[in-house]
């Protein structure tokens, strides 16, 4: 394995969108959402295991997740887990994330994924990431890898590439969450790719950036840059993290940048963000009923998904386009068109039941 090449799983959101199975104190990403028997975030990390050696695997998350991210991901280094002590968006922890690197090893070439999205045919994303660090290696470029859209989703975001017969391809423009019929253009298009939000580049190309596109975060980052892999670390990061500004790494660096370039992916990729992503892509009964953990009984009920727990014995009786969850002491159940709704019902039990329950 090359030494030079290092991986950063960011895994500090709450995945909201998921409650009641995901929580404040216990988000998707430690779940075994798909019921194989590991976490989302072992699998991602058993992902890239298979071409980065594991000291070179870092986990970017909040303080309050240091314990499962031990659990879930002994083999990983506690100096490894880099611990954010608030919520600031992904551009700091990217930050973060290289400085450290760069301070070990300047010639590092490093991939950004997020822990909680499901991959389909590995060796095909085995490939493109092999692909994307050998033109890292070779130039200075930001590298995102796109996936081709295959209906017109309004919630993701999209890429235009430069059309060309290189198979990477330099980026024309990014698009925020369209409208439907921005979607369907898009989609007709044929030049546009979701954003997976999976990023590869060296340190030295992407520290070039920031220092250009968000020079007050580099310079707080920096301030300091001799503490980074020494005995000082954390509470430097403890001083100044909070003071960051929030911003994604795509408002603050590739929509400004000038040598990003996409790899049209040739995986299937899901991002798991919703309860409607997840039924997507499980497997289904004769009525497209979807089952996680417990034993269901379906009488005429159809396009359902419905999660328990393992031992739950349930029976689903004349239901249509729902939504059925119970995780510890929640039952949720929920119209499927009315999935974005949950992060208000969320907010609701929140006030009505204290945090705890979210």
């Amino acid at each position: 394995m090359n030494k030079n090449y290092y991986a950063v799983i960011m895994a500090g959101g709450i995945g909201s969108r998921f409650w009641p199975m995901s929580t404040k104190q216990f988000p998707k990403q430690f779940h075994d959402i798909l019921g194989t028997g590991t976490s989302l975030i072992q699998q991602t990390s058993k992902r890239f295991e298979q071409i980065i050696p594991s000291e070179n695997i870092l986990i970017a998350t909040h303080k309050d997740y240091q314990t499962l991210v031990k659990k879930h991901l002994p083999n990983i280094p506690t100096s490894n887990i880099l611990l954010e002590p608030a919520m600031r968006n992904t551009a700091p922890c990217i930050l973060y994330s290289a400085l450290k690197i760069y301070n070990q090893n300047p010639d590092g070439i490093m991939i950004v994924a997020p822990s909680d999205h499901l991959i389909e045919n590995e060796s095909a994303f085995i490939d493109n990431i092999k692909t994307s660090l050998k033109f890292c290696d070779d130039n200075d470029v930001l590298v995102t890898l796109g996936i081709k859209p295959t209906f017109p989703n309004t919630g993701y975001g999209y890429i235009k590439y430069i059309d060309s017969e290189e198979t990477i391809k330099k980026v024309n423009s990014f698009t925020e969450k369209p409208n439907l019929e921005k979607a369907q253009e898009f989609l007709n298009d044929g030049r546009y790719l979701w954003n997976a939000g999976i990023f590869v580049w060296s340190v030295k190309s992407i520290l070039q950036q920031f220092q250009l596109n968000l020079p007050k975060m580099f310079a707080l980052f920096n301030s300091e840059n001799s503490i980074y892999n020494t005995s000082l670390e954390v509470d430097f990061i403890n001083t100044i993290y909070e003071t960051s500004e929030n911003i994604s790494i795509d408002f603050g660096i590739m929509e400004k940048a000038t040598n990003v370039f996409v790899l049209p992916a040739t995986f299937v990729w899901n991002d798991l963000g919703t309860w409607l992503s997840l039924y997507e892509n499980l497997e289904k009964d004769k009525n497209k009923n979807a089952t996680v953990g417990g034993q269901v009984i379906y009488n005429n009920a159809n396009n359902n998904i419905v999660r328990t727990q393992n031992h739950k014995k349930v029976v689903i009786q004349g239901l249509n386009d729902y939504i059925v969850i119970e995780e510890n002491d929640i039952l949720l159940i929920c119209p499927k068109n009315n999935e974005q709704e949950i992060k208000t019902i969320r907010e609701q039990v929140k006030n009505k039941f204290g945090d705890n329950f979210v």
